[in-house]
Formats: C-alpha cells, sequence, structure tokens
C-alpha cells in the first residue's frame, strides 16, 4: 500500500481531482430530486509526523437519526452560506469550536446522496495540531482522530448489503472495523472510501 503520510497540502489537492463519482446510500435508481443540501469538513491533522483524520461522534438524541454514530462535523446549509464550503466552516466552528481563519481548505470531492435525504458536498482541509476545541454538547459527544494510514488499509474495512426500509432492494453498505471503541460505517465510512482511493490513485 502507498505510503500516504509523506503527502504534502498541495498533493492532497492535486489528488481530489481524480475523484469524479459520486455515491448513494440507496443506489442511484432511488435518487430523487428534491434532496437538502448539507456540508461536512473533512479535517486533516498532523500527528507524530502522521496524517489523521478528525471525526466527532454525535451526541444521543431521540430526535436524531444518527445519534450516537461516527461522523464528520457538518450540517445543513443555510440560506446565508454563499457556498458549500461556507456551509461546512460555519457548522465546525458552531459544533467544536474551530475559528474558520484557522481553516485551510484544500478542496472537495464529489457529493454524496445519503438515506437521510441530503446531497452532502465533503469538503476536505488541514487543522492546526492539537487544537483547543469547544464541543456543542447538544449535538456532539466527542471528537477524536483516526490514523489515514489505518483508513486506507482495504484489510480494515467491508461491505455488507443491508435491507433499510427505504429500498426494497438491498444495499452495499460500508463498515470499518473497530478503532479503540469507534465505529465508522454508512455514509461517513462511504464518504471515506472516496478520499482513500483518490490518494491511493494519486500515489500510484
Amino acid at each position: 500500500m502507498p505510503n500516504l503520510n509523506d503527502l504534502s497540502e498541495s498533493q492532497i489537492t492535486e489528488s481530489l481531482t481524480l475523484n469524479t463519482a459520486v455515491t448513494y446510500d440507496l443506489g442511484e435508481e432511488l435518487l430523487k430530486s428534491d434532496y437538502k443540501k448539507a456540508s461536512v469538513l473533512i479535517p486533516f491533522v498532523r500527528e507524530n509526523d502522521e496524517w489523521h483524520i478528525l471525526f466527532i461522534r454525535r451526541a444521543e438524541s431521540e430526535k436524531d437519526r444518527h445519534s450516537g454514530q461516527v461522523a464528520f462535523v457538518g450540517g445543513k446549509a443555510e440560506l446565508t452560506d454563499d457556498s458549500s464550503i461556507a456551509t461546512a466552516l460555519r457548522e465546525t466552528h458552531e459544533e467544536i469550536g474551530v475559528n474558520p481563519n484557522h481553516v485551510n481548505v484544500l478542496g472537495k470531492i464529489s457529493c454524496h446522496y445519503s438515506v437521510s435525504n441530503f446531497q452532502i458536498t465533503p469538503v476536505v482541509a488541514t487543522l492546526p495540531w492539537p487544537y483547543d476545541f469547544t464541543l456543542q454538547t447538544s449535538e456532539v459527544s466527542r471528537t477524536f482522530t483516526l490514523p489515514l494510514s489505518w483508513l486506507a488499509d482495504d484489510n480494515n474495512y467491508e461491505i455488507r448489503n443491508r435491507h433499510p426500509p427505504e429500498s426494497k432492494q438491498a444495499v452495499p453498505v460500508v463498515f470499518f472495523k473497530e478503532y479503540q471503541g469507534e465505529l465508522l460505517w454508512g455514509a461517513t465510512a462511504r464518504i471515506i472510501l472516496t478520499l482513500t482511493q483518490a490518494l491511493k490513485r494519486y500515489k500510484e
């Protein structure tokens, strides 16, 4: 497997152009025309001379379909947002207290269409590290990082067929192995897979 830890920020930006295919939770044939817009931030940080990616675990809430799950920081676009990047930066500030001026945006990867009816734009960036986060505890229970090299290892995830109530057919869902008590799966895992495939393609 190629060593992704020696990628520079400019090389990560270049690699993002190798990703062109959108992804779906339920399959292209079930796409709707009324998806709500949302953005997430994929923050790269340098830890012990290696790239890590920052995740959150969502707070437990009966009102949240994704309660308690591992996710990226981010959320629904608002009318005041002038771009998908603006949405990601605003949500990151609101949810974990990151100053937008501290975020170095590297680019975007293709949209993901979620089972919760969102067209999600993943925005890739770097953050200074370590960082003093201020969590919006009603939405975020904790932050943590996972090593990029671990996420890019094909031995650490599998594709399982599931039958969501929205679909009459089984759909492929990405599940990573548990890492220090955290389980990465679903839309977040699919986005990570898209990202790591682009990075590995660049290094080939």
